[in-house]
This record gives structure tokens, sequence and C-alpha cells, in this order.
């Protein structure tokens, strides 16, 4: 079987549903592109669990976590199929690495997941499970963690992770209308970082990286990329896109492998 490269995408704001514009095209390549996986395994800025944990449904349900939106994005739903037999082998894989990953039979799919997966499979003919972030960890917790689903990648499982290259929703609404001058360092100080694959600096990009705190008052829309970047092991990275939205919702997606 081909291993499967993973993936880390900048999910935006929930009406990206009803209209994915330039990001939406890049997600849709990957559905194309890449081979047909035995299941999606979503790690979204939205689930958080002590430990981690994997959603095992059959059936997940289609979670609209968000509040103020038009009504008619409450009525879109991503009815894929779960994936429990994945579900239940990832325990198995990770607790040889030290983790120890609740299985949560009923989670289904919150926005971080569907709104991306509508796109790159629109048919939702392809299974999918999510994997919790624990926020109580940092990057380096999160790395270990994408390190140990690595061989995940050979058994046709495609790893995603879906957060926000930067995710500061205060200054969304801030005068002026304009892309607040932290944003752009930002995202050329990871890029430049990922090219080079200098995880160490990575890891430590609280400190290191230009306006870290202003980027990300909480990290856990960043976590993602970490996962996604330690089960790539040390593979090319390639960046698919780099639009701002919304003023300061950096859209970028990223290729690893």
């Amino acid at each position: 079987m081909t291993r499967l490269p993973t993936f880390f995408v900048s999910h935006g704001s929930p009406m990206l549903a009803l209209d994915a514009g330039n990001a939406g095209r890049v997600w849709a390549a990957i559905g194309h592109d890449v081979p047909r996986p035995r299941a999606v395994l979503m790690v979204s800025a939205h689930w958080h669990h002590p430990g981690s944990a994997v959603g095992g449904t059959a059936k997940p349900e289609t979670i609209h976590d968000f509040g103020g939106f038009p009504d008619e994005l409450y009525t879109l739903h991503y009815d894929a199929p779960g994936a429990p037999e994945v579900a239940h082998e990832i325990p198995a894989l990770l607790t040889t690495h030290g983790y120890a990953p609740a299985i949560d039979a009923e989670r289904g799919l919150d926005h971080g997941a569907w709104v991306p997966l509508r796109v790159m499979y629109p048919n939702a003919d392809v299974p999918v499970l999510q994997l919790a972030l624990d926020m109580r960890q940092g990057p380096a917790w999160h790395y270990r963690l994408g390190q140990a689903l690595a061989a995940l990648r050979d058994a046709g499982i495609l790893i995603v992770g879906s957060g926000s290259l930067t995710h500061n929703l205060r200054d969304v609404f801030a005068p002026p209308a304009v892309i607040p001058d932290y944003v752009t360092p930002f995202q050329d100080w990871m890029h430049a970082r990922l090219d080079l694959h200098d995880v160490d600096a990575l890891l430590d990009y609280r400190r290191q990286a230009p306006h870290a705190v202003r980027a990300h008052p909480s990290e856990e829309h960043l976590l993602p990329l970490y996962v996604a970047l330690g089960a790539a092991a040390g593979e090319r990275v390639t960046r698919l896109h780099d639009e701002v939205t919304e003023r300061v919702l950096a859209m970028d997606v990223y290729r690893f492998g």
C-alpha cells in the first residue's frame, strides 16, 4: 500500500461551509490528488480531551459547534461513515509510545473536521474519525503524538490536522479593517522554519516566532500542525496555500510527504 502524505489545513470561518473560496479549491485538490484512503483521521482544533481520545462511532453526527451564523449553516450535514475498527487500532498503537487515549463511542465531527471534509470528499463516502488534542500539553507532546501515529500512513489512513496558522478572534473586528502587522511575519517565520525542517525552533515557536502570542493567544489552532508534522517523519514540506481571510486568519495549507 502506498504511504500517504499528511496535511495541515486552516479551516477558517464556519461560513466556508457555504462558500469555501480559494481554500476550498486547495481542499478539493487534496481529495482528488491523494490516493483514496481507507479512512481520514482528522485532528481538529475543536476537540480537546485529557490524554487525547479517538472517536469510535460508526455514524458520526455533524456537530454545529458555533453560534450567531445564518440559519442555512445549521441545516448542513456531513454524513460520512465512521471508522470504529480504525479507532480501536489507534490506542494499541499509541500505548507503545506512552500515550493512553480514550475511545469516545459517541463523538461526532466538529466544524474543524466537516467543513474541509465536505469539500475534500463531497460524496461523504470515505470513513472519518477524529483524534482529540490535549490542551494541557504543548507542541512537543503533540509532535510526538504525530510521530506515534506515523505507521497509520502505511495502513491507508490519511492524517489531517485542522486548525489555523494564525487565530486571534479578538482582532477580527478591531479597527482598522486591514490585515494586522503581525499576521504575515508569523506566516513567513513558520514557512521558513517548516521549509528548513527546523523542528527545534518550531517546537519553541512561542519564544522564537515574531508576535507568536498575538497570533495565537491560545494554542489549540496551531497544535494540529504539530501532529501532522510529527507523522510526516521528516519528509518534504510543501505550502499549498497562504491566503489571509477575516483580516487575521492565515489560511495556510501544508502537505508533508
